[in-house]
């Protein structure tokens, strides 16, 4: 059934991340395997030429946007696609994008890249602490002011969240779910999506970028500069690791903080600001190690897909789906996210055993070989599709 076609959805960031990438390359994939490919894209860029009444409604339309269900019907009945696969829809397709597919009869599936579903702020990360009180009410981090650091803005989230809670729209108009790892299965289950729908997709990347070829002369870090990547936690561990060199990629809103604290690392650690694809893989095939010292549940981590593909090995956090991509000792090293003297007791074994991060290197190049190419992550989407059509 390679001529199946596929409606692809997507809302895309203001700031480009993993998940963009990770829609592009499944995009891709999927052309490159035959089959037809509609697009359906907005992008976050255009709140900021919107007018003030404009911007008062855009609560009101994340919950429902008749324009969206407008345009998804008729791209439908022009293009007839057999599947609609939604991504990110928030704030400007919204869910009205479910609706409007479920309505022409076509199967919907809906790729869950984060928490959205159940948490206003999509990362389970409030106040500098990890928080599931949003689990059974969305409501409850308006007070807390999660998202965007605004209440206004928190409830106009949970707004759309419970509106569709309630209306039970996430099991009626979504036929498969599909998620980047079993951790997030196990996770969205216990918050009462349906288990028979939830299936694990791997993420992949555009490319295999191939194995590096020597060991590199610094620690890497890549990532967006944000609270819930523990990049201020890193920054205070590195001003007792002055021996070891450290390259931070990324961009976000504690930027000029993380420059601030590199001011006290006597030289130790760069700030290379955001970097496009090919210039990250190539400071990723210099690094000797990636660090990873994320504080959320994360849900994958692609810059660890990026390190095991360049048999890098990783020093990360023991949380979320982290110890699906990194074996503590075998394709890398672990450590307690709310512990940063055992990263900096990590870090400083790792610096003074090249020779066994080499080993764990090439041990995590076999493992993405084994469960995370994009051959790998194109079946699990195709076995699920093909049996909603049949």
């Amino acid at each position: 059934m390679s001529n199946i076609s596929f409606l692809v959805v997507h809302n895309r960031y203001r700031q480009p991340g993993g998940e963009d990438a990770v829609v592009r390359a499944e995009v891709d994939q999927l052309r490159a395997c035959g089959h037809r490919v509609i697009r359906y894209t907005r992008d976050n860029s255009e709140i900021a030429g919107y007018g003030v009444a404009r911007k008062a409604w855009l609560p009101l339309r994340a919950t429902f946007n008749p324009q969206t269900y407008s345009a998804i019907r008729g791209l439908i009945a022009r293009e007839r696609p057999d599947i609609v696969h939604i991504h990110n829809f928030f704030p400007l397709i919204s869910p009205a994008a479910h609706y409007a597919a479920k309505s022409t009869g076509v199967p919907v599936v809906q790729t869950l890249h984060n928490y959205r579903l159940v948490c206003p702020a999509a990362t389970l990360y409030a106040r500098g602490e990890r928080c599931r009180q949003c689990c059974r009410n969305s409501a409850a981090g308006v007070w807390g002011a999660c998202y965007r650091n605004s209440r206004l803005q928190t409830a106009g989230v949970s707004l759309m969240l419970q509106s569709h809670r309630v209306l039970d729209s996430w099991n009626r108009c979504i036929d498969a779910f599909f998620v980047p790892s079993e951790f997030c299965r196990d996770y969205f289950v216990g918050a009462g999506l349906p288990a028979r729908k939830m299936h694990v997709q791997p993420n992949s990347l555009e490319y295999d970028p191939g194995c590096r070829t020597r060991r590199g002369d610094y620690a890497l870090f890549v990532g967006r500069l944000s609270p819930e990547k523990g990049v201020l936690e890193m920054m205070r561990a590195w001003q007792q690791l002055p021996e070891v060199p450290l390259l931070v990629a990324g961009g976000g809103p504690l930027r000029a903080q993380l420059a601030q604290a590199a001011a006290r690392t006597t030289g130790s650690v760069k700030l290379l600001g955001q970097l496009d694809a090919e210039q990250t893989l190539a400071r990723m095939k210099g690094a000797r190690f990636l660090v990873f010292p994320s504080r959320w549940y994360e849900p994958f981590g692609m810059a660890l897909l990026e390190a095991a593909a360049c048999g890098v090995p990783a020093i990360a956090s023991r949380i979320g789906a982290v110890p699906e991509l990194v074996a503590d000792g075998q394709t890398g090293l672990l450590f307690d996210p709310d512990n940063f003297e055992e990263l900096i007791a990590r870090v400083r074994w790792a610096w003074s055993h090249p020779a066994a991060m080499d080993q764990m290197g090439n041990a995590a190049r076999q493992l993405y070989l084994e469960k995370f190419t994009a051959e790998i992550s194109y079946q699990a989407l195709m076995s699920v599709c093909r049996a909603l059509l049949k």
